[in-house]
């Protein structure tokens, strides 16, 4: 129930809050008001899904919190590191060492092999060779894929570049997962299979998922349902998140709007 998690966080410090943000575009003489005075705070291990329509404002909160773009007032802190004061430089080697992104379509680099795909973020942390394809090998082995190490984008499914994405995002282990409509471009029964893989690699490893997409089936994995409708939150369901650490992981549970 929502009593129940609210109790859990009762004197925890929130990994991320977002304070009173606002993001406006200008198109010539135009202004676009895509977030409104939001505010929220995202704990540690949670699963937070911000669930609207195309044009909501939803992933424009994404790049906000993703450090992707600066808001044009506001405040973001993560882990006590106030994002929106960083310059670019500090923003990307925060993003370096932090955060891992799962994206709709994939993003694999098709002259890559999987092994190599997964590895590149590793790369630019200036992990080792032999290390980061042992950690490479080892992320594509837990998302299922392992005999695949060698394989290019285009000689897989989009199941299998999914994985290989998802394997990418996690191999490093970042406190905070961003995965934007990450089974838009799956099948129903490819959809169920990636998120299960998304959902249990999080809660073994205790990361934080923030997930954005237009999809209630998808939005009822997470433990924190956020509504976003005109660039404001209309509503927040906060559930009691006992998806288990392993095995197959199954979206629903008892609710409470508030």
């Amino acid at each position: 129930m929502a009593e129940d998690t609210a109790k859990n966080n009762e004197g925890r410090k929130p990994l991320i809050e977002v304070r009173h943000v606002r993001k406006v575009y200008r198109m010539g003489s135009e202004r676009i008001v895509a977030l409104n005075d939001v505010s929220l705070e995202i704990y540690k291990g949670e699963i937070a899904c911000f669930l609207g329509t195309s044009g909501s404002g939803k992933s424009t909160f994404l790049n906000m919190v993703a450090g992707l773009e600066k808001p044009t007032r506001g405040e973001i802190i993560i882990g006590g590191v106030p994002l929106h004061k960083l310059d670019e430089a500090g923003v990307t080697l925060f993003r370096q060492k932090n955060i891992g992104f799962i994206f709709q379509a994939y993003n694999l680099m098709p002259m890559l092999t999987a092994l190599e795909n997964v590895s590149l973020p590793l790369l630019f942390r200036n992990v080792e060779k032999r290390k980061r394809d042992q950690i490479a090998r080892q992320a594509i082995e837990l998302v299922g894929l392992k005999g695949y190490e060698k394989r290019r984008p285009t000689q897989m499914s989009g199941g299998q570049q999914q994985r290989v994405g998802i394997a990418r995002a996690l191999a490093g282990r970042p406190k905070i997962i961003f995965a934007d409509e990450p089974t838009g471009n799956l099948d129903t029964n490819t959809t169920k299979e990636v998120m299960n893989i998304i959902v249990n690699m999080v809660r073994e490893n205790v990361q934080t998922l923030i997930l954005v997409t237009h999809d209630r089936s998808i939005a009822e994995y997470a433990d924190k349902i956020v509504t976003v409708r005109d660039g404001n939150i209309v509503d927040v369901i906060v559930k009691r998140g006992d998806v288990p650490p392993s095995g197959e992981a199954q979206p629903g549970g008892e609710a409470q709007t508030h």
